[in-house]
């Protein structure tokens, strides 16, 4: 395991890089708003992607490595990523296809930010689709507006909601909540096979 500091418009983020034998591909995979980059499902798929002969990269925004608790706005979040995902693109991944991914607001920086960051694949655990009891404030349309192939992994009982599958998105439900810690087996074996089929025509 290899970790760097990257610099941002907003403040140095750190990247923790794990390396699979030969990688076809690199995937960047972000924290939740409250939450780092040990979150068990962030762990479970790292480990899955590095099998399947993905490198991956635990991408910390910046207010994280400050010490702040409170998230950054979305705008702040999203240039950071993406100048974590040009030097990467340029390092680590060099010539390798990039994959988007993260939990709950990981996953909307993902996103948001495909298009312009050049992502192949979007993965994202537990999108939070509404806040909790408010349906009406849905997240769906930065869903419907990734163009590349995304799959969403949903706790059944996720408070935030689930999100609806769509032309270019599929969504896998596994037992738990937005936690996604009681369906890890099947977080792995989705992320896994998914990564597989949707990387098989890019490396071949």
């Amino acid at each position: 395991m290899t970790s760097k500091r990257i610099d941002t418009p907003h403040g140095p983020a750190r990247a923790e890089l794990h390396c699979a034998e030969e990688g076809t591909a690199g995937l960047l995979l972000g924290h939740g708003a409250g939450g780092g980059i040990e979150a068990p499902d962030l762990v479970a798929v790292t480990r899955s992607a590095r099998d399947a002969g993905v490198h991956v990269a635990l991408v910390e925004q910046p207010y994280r490595v400050a010490g702040r608790r409170a998230p950054a706005p979305a705008k702040q979040l999203d240039a950071a990523w993406l100048a974590v995902a040009e030097d990467l693109s340029a390092t680590w991944f060099d010539g390798l296809p990039l994959v988007f991914g993260g939990r709950s607001s990981g996953a909307r920086v993902a996103c948001r930010t495909a298009a312009q960051g050049q992502a192949v694949a979007v993965l994202c655990l537990a999108f939070p689709e509404h806040p909790p009891g408010k349906p009406e404030r849905t997240r769906q349309p930065e869903l419907d507006g990734v163009e590349v192939p995304t799959l969403v992994v949903q706790g059944e009982n996720d408070p935030f909601g689930r999100p609806e599958p769509g032309p270019h998105h599929e969504v896998v439900v596994v037992p738990g909540d937005h936690s996604l810690k009681a369906g890890l087996d099947g977080v792995s074996r989705a992320a896994s096979e998914w990564l597989g089929r949707v990387l098989r025509p890019l490396v071949t």
